[in-house]
Order: C-alpha cells, then structure tokens, then sequence
C-alpha cells in the first residue's frame, strides 16, 4: 500500500492524519490506518511519541469503530480487517477522501454532495444520543462511499460519562497552525492553563468553533444546536 497524504492548494502535500499512518491501495478502494509512528510518513514532525498516548488512542478507534460498525454500519466505511498485533484497520472506501475531493473536482461540498449537511447533522445525532463525543470533524474524516458520507478517526471519542478532558491530554495531535488559530478561543472559554479541566460539552463548544473556517457557518449553528 502506498502512503497517503491531503494535496492542498498552496500547501502541497500534507499528512492525512497527525496521529497514525494513513496508507491507500493504487486502486483507491481500500484505506489502512497504522497507528505506528512511521518516520518516514510524517517526517519528524509526529509529536505523538509517547506509547501510552498512541495505546490509547488506537484502544479508542477499535472501541467506537467497532460500536459504529455493528450498531450504525450506513456511517463508517465498511470494516475489512482490524490487526489487532499490528495495529492496522483496512476500510473499504471509493476514492480520496471528501475534502480531498472537493479540492481535486474544484467544487463545493454542496456540488460535490447536495445532502451532505443532513449526512453529518444525522451522524452526530446519533453520538448525542449513544452518549459520546467525536471530536474529529475535519472534513478530511469522511469518505463517500455509494453517495454516504462514511466517517472515520474514532481515536478522537470520549463517552460523556469521562466529564472532562485537558489541552495537554490532546495537545499532541493538533496541528500547530489550528492550535495557534485557537487561542482566543481558549481565552474566550477561559482556559488559561493547561492541565485545567474542561467540561466535555465546552471542550465541544470548543472544537465546533475552531472548524468554522472549514464549513459553512449555517451548518456549524445547526451542528451547536444538536448539543
């Protein structure tokens, strides 16, 4: 399998994912999630070095994936393999990823997807009500697949029953750019030290604001009201 990177205007080529290794077959039908920090793939700049953090992280995605596969299967790509000893998930998948897609065919992702709205809003209904938070909604995360969104990165998952969470709990699998674009986001929910705990709803709050340059406003109202 090859590796498999985001190719975006005015960047060039970007890790697909920040914690794992993102790998594709040249026919773009199967997607493996490696969660191993390969050198090579995120050269040097994985900060996700701490066994621990990645055991956890993979011990999430197995858990939620799985509850979505058996419970939910319209919304996650449908499940091929999971290697357990080598840490690696195959999901059947139709292409590059949707925000991939709307670069590549230069269109909105209304053009590209007229109900994908309705899709995503659907999706964390469903979270709300099983009583979790996915706090991975970057457009990245989605596959379409026979014209449904499938949504993956289930590493990023808390069950409401956890309460809270920190910035250094997650710290090491956000983006330096978006990190840096939310810190007045920090200081308008008052969050002015690291290891301070947050209530997971503000944490929510937190993130929904912090992806309002990736969607339209409209949806992201819609997205906050659900919660």
């Amino acid at each position: 399998m090859n590796y498999y990177y985001n190719n975006i205007p005015e960047k060039g080529l970007v890790r697909n994912n920040l914690i794992y290794t993102s790998l594709i077959n040249d026919e773009k039908t199967v997607f493996c999630k490696w969660y191993y920090n390969d050198t090579d793939y995120h050269s040097g700049m994985n900060k996700v070095t701490d066994p621990a953090i990645m055991e956890n992280k993979w011990n999430r995605e197995v858990e939620y994936l799985i509850f979505m596969s058996e419970n939910y299967p319209n919304y996650v790509p449908e499940v091929l393999d999971i290697d357990l000893e080598k840490r690696k998930i195959f999901l059947r998948i139709d292409g590059d990823d949707f925000w991939q897609q709307h670069y590549d065919k230069n269109c909105t992702f209304d053009e590209l997807l007229p109900d994908w709205q309705e899709q995503l809003l659907e999706l964390f209904k469903i979270y709300r009500d099983n009583n979790f938070y996915k706090f991975s909604v970057h457009p990245s995360s989605y596959f379409i697949v026979d014209g449904k969104l499938k949504s993956i990165n289930y590493f990023f998952c808390h069950a409401a029953s956890e309460e809270y969470i920190t910035i250094n709990q997650i710290r090491s699998h956000v983006s330096d750019d978006r990190f840096e674009s939310a810190q007045p986001l920090l200081d308008k929910y008052s969050i002015t030290d690291f290891d301070q705990k947050i209530p997971l709803a503000t944490f929510n709050n937190i993130i929904i604001d912090s992806f309002q340059s990736n969607y339209p406003k409209e949806f992201m109202d819609k997205l906050r009201d659900i919660f």
